[in-house]
């Protein structure tokens, strides 16, 4: 994908960043089954998310887009590889999620309001200061553009759940 710097670079970086910020978090965007992927850069991308433990990660197979450069290389991966790939590395990232996850636990957050949950509208939905998205109940008549500190109670693994204290 014409990445000009290497696994041992981005995770020097990242270990440089955590030593200066040490809460940083991160997010991540991931093509798997990029035209000339191979089975040991796929491992390096494993490593990586394992190693980096991404708060958030948005992952995707490739798929050829007509006028690209990547579309017309012959080095294309076999869509069944690029689905045993995406499983596996969505697998490593669900499991990294729930450890990420549960550290959120017990602790206090303050919340953006965005608004009423999408899944129940008796809920708020909000999210923390490193993107999580945490869903509460209602307490003194909190909207969309408030601030309000929520204990964390529950991992979903695609949301957190809490109470306004």
């Amino acid at each position: 994908m014409n990445r000009k710097y290497t696994k041992e670079d981005y995770l020097k970086l990242v270990s440089k960043m955590r030593e200066i910020i040490p809460n940083v978090v991160f997010s991540t965007d991931i093509i798997v089954g990029f035209p000339g992927e191979t089975d040991e850069e796929f491992e390096d991308t494993l490593d990586v998310v394992k190693k980096v433990g991404f708060e958030q990660a948005f992952m995707f197979i490739y798929s050829p887009r007509e006028g690209t450069v990547a579309a017309e290389r012959e080095d294309q991966i076999p869509e069944e590889i690029k689905h045993i790939r995406f499983n596996k590395l969505k697998e490593i990232y669900d499991l990294s999620i729930d450890e990420i996850n549960n550290k959120y636990i017990g602790t206090v957050q303050n919340i953006l309001v965005e608004g009423a949950s999408k899944n129940n509208k008796e809920m708020l939905t909000g999210r923390t200061d490193t993107n999580k998205v945490v869903v509460f109940e209602e307490k003194d008549g909190e909207k969309q553009g408030d601030f309000v500190n929520v204990k964390i109670l529950e991992n979903h693994k695609w949301f957190l759940q809490g109470k306004i204290v």
